[in-house]
């Protein structure tokens, strides 16, 4: 059950497993720098995951001796369910999360969690990544940790710049939104929060911190980089499809203005292709009935000119997220020029067939036709993204101000005046 303490502002909360040798020492750290950093009431709560050594024993004696230090037993192991079940029954205003092995620098606490008790952001985690940060660790985990932030932000269409510093705070209120969506229960957790309340519409504040990293860290790094992987596919399906809702929560809690979030390229693949399939089986619906009447050519030119057309407006809707009539037109003519460069595709897959073997069936040239309307499909979604819905352009379609209520479009004209 969640507890009631209207009064404690800050919970910090320290996942462990199986750290008998360095818990004690480093939460007595933790400790006294928030007793003599912090004017708000706090609380640090040790969430013991399911420990095989002496941990348990240890985290109940600080419990016990420190003021303001609490310990949960958790009978199973996994970061992420620590988190949501400590977390999920804390009254605290802010809920905040660091690493036992307190690698990242604590002079960062209270710039973490200052933008969350203001109310001025939503989510808060300190970045290795910023350019004032100052990092110690091994170029093998750099290039791991610089790589996986780059693969987010270039298929799940966040901005967030370190996913995994384990160095993180989120309020109460967004908390009870998002905690419920994330299913992950071990490391892909903090990716998961992270990128479904960005796509939610929710503040996420980055500090640069200071991280010095942990040479005794027991992460298997490549079992935690095949989970991360399959976790990245499942958000991103359930982003793509609608499974996961996240637009709930932006009615609740998000912020002004409101776009729909941009599900990266991992999403509009699936999009696309969901998409590209109706359209073949459309096509090939619609020569079967046009063949026997028109011919091969006039039958395959007819079905992908009503194909590409639906296609056009179905990934204009869906996949690329553009909304309204302005600009429609333009997309609709750039998408039957993709479609001149299928159809070419398509009617030279004829013409070869038809070099190769006049006599072929109406079948043979359904199956032959099928497999390069999908060639032609890839064509379409490259030139699709890169050209017709490219990003720059749909920004062009708005202009900013339009999205923001009345009082933010009069400090815009105020700042375009001054400006002038």
């Amino acid at each position: 059950m969640t507890e009631t303490n209207p009064t404690l502002d800050i919970d910090i909360v320290v996942p462990c497993h199986n750290e008998q040798d360095t818990l004690a020492a480093h939460v007595r750290r933790l400790h006294t720098f928030c007793r003599d950093s912090f004017s708000h009431s706090w609380r640090i709560t040790i969430a013991d995951n399911a420990s095989t050594d002496d941990t348990a024993r240890i985290a109940d004696d600080l419990a016990a001796m420190l003021p303001e230090v609490h310990a949960v037993h958790l009978p199973e192991k996994g970061r992420g369910r620590a988190l949501k079940a400590v977390w999920g029954a804390s009254a605290a205003q802010v809920l905040v999360y660091v690493d036992e092995d307190l690698s990242t620098d604590l002079a960062a606490l209270e710039p973490l969690v200052a933008p969350l008790l203001s109310g001025h952001s939503d989510v808060a985690i300190g970045t290795r990544l910023a350019g004032s940060s100052r990092v110690v660790r091994g170029g093998k985990r750099e290039f791991i940790s610089r790589s996986y932030n780059l693969l987010l932000r270039t298929t799940m269409g966040v901005s967030f710049s370190d996913a995994q510093c384990g160095f993180k705070a989120i309020s109460r209120e967004a908390a009870e939104h998002i905690l419920p969506l994330c299913e992950d229960d071990a490391w892909f957790f903090d990716t998961e929060m992270l990128v479904l309340a960005e796509h939610a519409g929710l503040r996420v504040h980055e500090v640069p911190v200071d991280w010095i990293d942990d040479v005794n860290s027991s992460v298997d790094i490549t079992s935690t980089a095949t989970e991360d992987l399959k976790g990245m596919w499942r958000v991103s399906r359930g982003l793509a499809t609608g499974r996961i809702p996240i637009r709930p929560v932006y009615d609740a809690i998000g912020r002004q203005p409101f776009t729909t979030p941009p599900v990266g390229i991992l999403g509009q693949v699936l999009r696309f292709g969901a998409i590209g399939v109706l359209s073949t089986v459309a096509f090939a619906v619609l020569y079967a009935l046009f063949r026997p009447a028109i011919g091969a050519q006039t039958a395959d030119f007819l079905a992908l000119l009503l194909t590409a057309i639906g296609n056009t407006a179905l990934n204009r809707r869906f996949t690329f997220g553009v909304r309204g009539r302005s600009g429609a037109g333009r997309h609709q003519v750039q998408g039957l020029v993709v479609f001149g460069i299928a159809w070419a595709v398509t009617a030279g897959s004829l013409v070869v067939l038809h070099a190769a073997s006049p006599g072929s069936t109406h079948a043979t040239e359904i199956a032959v036709l099928t497999g390069a309307n999908l060639v032609a499909t890839i064509v379409r979604f490259v030139l699709f993204k890169a050209w017709v819905f490219r990003a720059g352009r749909r920004q062009e379609l708005v202009r900013p101000e339009a999205a923001l209520p009345r009082a933010d479009v009069e400090v815009v004209a105020a700042r375009d005046t001054l400006a002038r």
